[in-house]
């Protein structure tokens, strides 16, 4: 069980929340609420994000971070900025480069400025596992390595694993923890470690204290349902429940972590409130997920199972370049440093999604 602290114990902080009418930014505001804080959000209302369209609920404000100088009035009094606003996907075609730049880059850079501006200096950001690239591997025989990326021609021949280039044998995957390598796949994952890279800078040049969330595969009530920049698991229930079989890709046994929204948005609470009473110039980042990895193959499966239904998913061997392989983090720092534990399995989790209320 987690550590949860009792909200008492912290003095209340304003904060200011960007993309506080999505998918986790909504349960990140619900959460600080919860435990005392004043929350102050923003959203973009992008229709990436928000594929009904309209205009955000009430008490949110419709603003874009990338022209965060605009407004940057709102962000005078903030103790803290807990930054969700984001283009989100995996990088779905290469014409939504300029989006993910635009949207994560350009905006973050922006935000920050205007944080400086005000002599706002605390912040709190989404980052992602995606950053790693592929995750950590060992050879029975040369103990850690790092694979070369899958060839073409190996996962036409549906050769799905990734080798030790010194002696070909199939490599193990090992928990992943802060201190990997990063090596971004995606247009996606570029935007993302460049939006750490930026905090960094800002961090030692404002000065600022920042910490980096990054996320692994989020999923819960409130997620959109099947669009491209939709996660596994929403499209996998949206199969199910149009009556088809779930399509898995590979061979099914990709290992990743799944972590609920509602640790999520307990993870970023704690991160507000460590960033709250922190040094100036402190910068640190945690790993956010349930430390229970799974396979895709029983992601889909527990979606299924969820539903009510026996519909046995489908394992194609289709493949997408610039997926990897295995990811799978390690929780400790978190942890340790936060006092951060998932309290929402990806057993329980994702049968339970399979029923839960989905974005309009």
């Amino acid at each position: 069980m987690a550590r949860r602290r009792d909200p008492a114990v912290h003095a209340a902080v304003k904060v200011l929340l960007t993309g506080a009418a999505g998918f986790i930014g909504t349960a990140v505001g619900r959460e600080l609420a919860a435990r005392g804080h004043e929350v102050v959000g923003v959203d973009a209302y992008i229709p990436q994000a928000h594929p009904a369209g309209g205009t955000p609920p009430d008490g949110i404000a419709q603003l874009d971070v990338r022209r965060a100088d605009e407004w940057s009035s709102m962000l005078r009094g903030i103790d803290v900025v807990c930054h969700q606003a984001a283009m989100v996907g995996s990088g779905v075609a290469v014409a939504d480069m300029p989006l993910y730049a635009g949207h994560n880059d350009l905006g973050t850079a922006a935000l920050l400025a205007a944080m400086h501006e005000v002599g706002a200096h605390r912040i709190v950001f989404a980052s992602s596992m995606v950053v790693y690239g592929e995750g950590r591997y060992s050879c029975p025989e040369h103990g850690q390595v790092e694979p070369a990326p899958r060839s073409i021609e190996a996962l036409d021949r549906r050769e799905f694993d990734n080798r030790c280039p010194r002696c070909d044998l199939t490599l193990g995957w090992e928990t992943v923890d802060e201190d990997a390598r990063l090596d971004p796949r995606s247009s996606y994952a570029a935007s993302k470690l460049a939006q750490e890279h930026y905090t960094s800078a800002w961090a030692r040049q404002a000065p600022g204290s920042a910490v980096a969330l990054r996320y692994h595969n989020v999923y819960g009530p409130g997620m959109p349902p099947n669009t491209p920049y939709s996660g596994v698991a929403a499209l996998f229930r949206s199969a199910v429940e149009d009556g088809r079989a779930p399509e898995v890709f590979e061979d099914g046994a990709q290992m990743r972590d799944f972590v609920h929204v509602d640790d999520i948005a307990r993870a970023n609470a704690l991160a507000v409130e460590a960033v709250a009473v922190a040094p100036v110039d402190h910068r640190a980042v945690y790993n956010v997920c349930s430390g229970q990895p799974v396979s895709i193959l029983d992601v889909a499966r527990a979606v299924a199972r969820g539903a009510g239904s026996d519909l046995e998913p489908i394992v194609s061997g289709r493949y997408r370049p610039g997926d990897v392989r295995h990811v799978v983090a390690s929780p400790e720092r978190a942890r340790t440093e936060l006092g951060f534990t998932a309290q929402v399995g990806p057993t329980e989790g994702l049968v339970r999604f399979a029923t839960e209320p989905l974005r309009p």
